[in-house]
């Protein structure tokens, strides 16, 4: 388990991490999130030793992280560190040598990676010569090559179209699925949503939400009654608790109180009810309230 035990870090007088503490369980992916300056890539370049914590400390299996532990992480920095005139297919290969893979393994890891990832037909082609996303591919190649024992992703979705996402998110499952500790950084806070199993929420170097995500979007017992009606008499929510909003031709009611039974009452009389039901807040409105 990589545990991150009470990590500080000053700048002069700015504070960019103060007490921020979480896990990461074998086999659990955990999104990390937080407004541009939260400190989120602070806290990962402490967990790879880029950077040095004023007090606290990083453990893995229970004691703290040695050279040799964060030789076997897979790491993708928020910037990209590639070799821009090198082959995709080389670069890859030569970072899992890095890694000490042989050169016979590090040449099938690198092959599997690139199909997986869908660059097979830019194994040949200079990094520079890559669209951004591709890019964003590489660099991701490059952090799994070696098989590593835990995950450390920043941005990892940054840049990628929708099939690249969906190729990555496969990725990460399969290593989770194999009892890889995964933590990744993300502003989509829809896959954040959809792929991890417990979130963290930092806001000013400060954890302000952290768990399962299941339990973080139901921490306060919060719901939200969805109401959608079609060709619906104007002015039909009028005294209802909520608000409405126009949806094409439908109303949509969102409401956190009153009686449920009238709010439905009301709506059959005023048209044609397509939806109604009960709701969790989504991550994006919990991160919103939680940061505010």
């Amino acid at each position: 388990m990589l545990e991150i035990d009470d990590v500080r870090k000053r700048y002069g007088d700015t504070v960019a991490l103060d007490g921020v503490s979480f896990a990461v369980r074998p086999g659990e992916t955990f999104g990390f999130v937080g407004a541009n300056g939260a400190g989120n890539t602070t806290t990962m370049r402490i967990v790879m030793g880029v950077l040095r914590a004023d007090s606290g400390e990083v453990r893995n299996a229970g004691r703290a992280l040695t050279y040799e532990d964060r030789r076997t992480f897979g790491y993708m920095p928020e910037e990209r560190g590639l070799y821009q005139k090198m082959k995709v297919a080389d670069q890859v290969e030569y970072f899992g040598r890095l890694r000490g893979l042989a050169p016979a393994a590090a040449r099938r890891a690198a092959a599997d990676l690139l199909e997986r990832l869908g660059l097979v037909e830019r194994r040949d082609d200079a990094v520079d010569a890559l669209s951004l996303g591709n890019q964003q591919r590489v660099q991701l190649a490059v952090a799994l090559v070696h098989d590593p024992a835990v995950l450390v992703l920043d941005e990892p979705f940054s840049g990628l179209d929708p099939l690249a996402v969906d190729a990555l998110a496969e990725v990460l499952k399969d290593r989770a699925a194999a009892g890889v500790p995964v933590i990744f950084s993300s502003h989509q806070l829809d896959l954040v949503e959809r792929l991890c199993d417990s979130v963290g929420i930092i806001s000013s170097g400060r954890m302000v939400a952290c768990g399962p995500v299941g339990e973080v979007k139901d921490r306060e017992g919060r719901r939200v009654l969805r109401v959608v009606v079609r060709d619906a008499a104007p002015g039909w929510a009028d005294g209802l608790p909520g608000e409405v909003t126009r949806d094409g031709e439908c109303d949509v009611l969102l409401s956190e109180g009153g009686d449920d039974q009238a709010i439905l009452q009301s709506a059959v009389r005023a048209g044609r009810v397509e939806h109604f039901g009960w709701q969790q807040p989504t991550l994006a409105e919990i991160f919103r309230e939680a940061v505010a």
